[in-house]
């Protein structure tokens, strides 16, 4: 998912107060910020105008053509260019400066209940929404926010390239409506030297009777910036929580990267100890009977392997983002879709969108690349009958047949489970058991992915 990897503009808040620029509302004094309550009823300030997701589908896609357009890209991209044409800052500021959330807080709003054109858009056969393309526009979102949260008027800045480097996890929190008005808030929550993170939210009213607001889906990204000619890491604006609610988002975003070093050092260690044989004898042991007495193998379990699913396609101009690679909410869209339809033959019934657990980003898909999607399950959770998770992993391959090469671009995983009257009626998931100890080391891996934590 390399999205918005890009030259940055001069753009600069801090004399416009009070004013829409580009698109974005900018304050007019820090006392409106503290308005601003993520987990309130209402997230966006009330003056706020916010990006309209289907501005874009009502005039003619003439900027940056050939690259990959949807509702929300073209309207996202259509601020940025105002940016490009309308630069706000100071050419003589060339120094890092930090930022508070505010100044780059965004949202954008999908008025499906008006909109008809806009809201076939994002219909999928059950008359639900797709949250695949859902989850294009966050990314598109967040590129935005990133791209707002480093823009400076000083020329160095223009060199700087920002891509995703994770998704830490995507949680689907109640469904979502696709008759209702529906918007994306987020902002840039931590910095670090280099990377920052960024807390989305999808926010809907939960009935028409009740025009409070709630947070329908909640998403973490991360994206690192990168110099434009040497390709290494380069710092960035660092972001100075101000209200309560932005300080304990700082800190839930600085415990969450220590988890990730601290797990990153105990999956080390645990493979150079080789302390999991237990475990993977455990795993193994039916799947040895589907291999060596498969007439008396479990009915209610199936192998991994038989549960695999792929599709193939050639990287086109059309999907290139305004810097030239593939957009990176393109490849997420796709992976969401393959997992949804592993998801769909293996239950049997329409599965439930429950959460993205991870996305990894390894390395860039550029045009003219041959990508393989593969998905499989890899294991099933039936303790809770009423709502039994599918775990499926998607892994994209950029593969060269004229270099005879296949490399690893991008590590997905999702969670699934179907609606409570399907199991209601009888429905039963299936057990998934490994057969080959690189299926059962990956098992282990994810479900200790999923493990908590606890700091020291």
């Amino acid at each position: 998912m390399r999205s918005s990897p890009g030259k940055l503009i001069s753009h600069s808040l801090r004399r416009n107060r009070g004013k829409t620029v580009a698109g974005f509302w900018i304050p007019a004094s820090r006392s409106c910020d503290s308005q601003v309550v993520w987990n309130s009823t209402v997230v966006p300030p009330p003056d706020e105008t916010p990006i309209d997701a289907g501005s874009s589908m009502r005039k003619p896609a003439s900027l940056w053509p050939g690259m990959y357009h949807s509702p929300v890209t073209n309207a996202l991209w259509e601020a940025r260019r105002k940016m490009f044409e309308n630069p706000t800052g100071d050419d003589s500021q060339s120094e890092l400066a930090a930022k508070s959330p505010s100044r780059s807080r965004t949202s954008i709003l999908y008025k499906f209940s008006s909109d008809f054109v806009l809201r076939e858009q994002y219909r999928n056969p059950w008359n639900e929404i797709r949250t695949g393309k859902l989850v294009e526009d966050l990314d598109a979102l967040a590129g935005t926010i990133s791209f707002k949260h480093c823009s400076s008027g000083d020329g160095s800045a223009r060199s700087m390239i920002l891509v995703t480097a994770s998704v830490d996890r995507i949680i689907m929190k109640r469904p979502i409506r696709v008759d209702a008005e529906l918007s994306i808030v987020g902002a840039v929550t931590w910095v670090g030297r280099s990377s920052m993170e960024m807390k989305l939210q999808v926010i809907q009213s939960q009935d028409a009777n009740n025009p409070s607001e709630s947070v329908a889906l909640e998403a973490n990204f991360t994206f690192v910036a990168r110099d434009a000619k040497t390709g290494k890491s380069t710092p960035i604006n660092q972001v100075t929580p101000e209200t309560e609610h932005e300080k304990l988002l700082w800190k839930e975003a600085e415990e969450r990267n220590k988890l990730r070093k601290q797990k990153r050092a105990e999956s080390k260690e645990e493979h150079e100890k080789l302390k999991d044989l237990e475990r993977l004898n455990e795993l193994l042991a039916e799947g040895r009977v589907f291999q060596d007495m498969p007439a008396l193998a479990d009915r209610d379990s199936i192998l991994i392997k038989d549960t695999c699913h792929e599709n193939s396609l050639i990287c086109q101009p059309q999907q290139r983002n305004i810097h030239g690679r593939i957009f990176g909410g393109f490849l997420m869209r796709k992976a969401f879709e393959l997992a949804f339809s592993n998801a769909y033959t293996f239950a049997g019934v329409s599965p439930r969108f429950l959460e993205v657990d991870r996305v990894d980003f390894i390395k860039p898909v550029d045009v003219g690349n041959f990508l393989r999607f593969k998905s499989r399950v890899l294991y099933t959770e039936a303790n809770n009958s009423a709502e039994p998770l599918i775990n499926i992993e998607v892994i994209a391959h950029v593969t060269s047949p004229e270099l005879r090469s296949s490399e690893v671009s991008n590590k997905f995983y999702f969670t699934f489970s179907v609606r409570p009257e399907a199991m209601k009626d009888g429905l039963r998931i299936r057990n998934v058991v490994p057969a080959t100890e690189e299926e059962a080391r990956r098992v282990i891996e994810r479900m200790d992915a999923e493990r908590p934590v606890s700091l020291p």
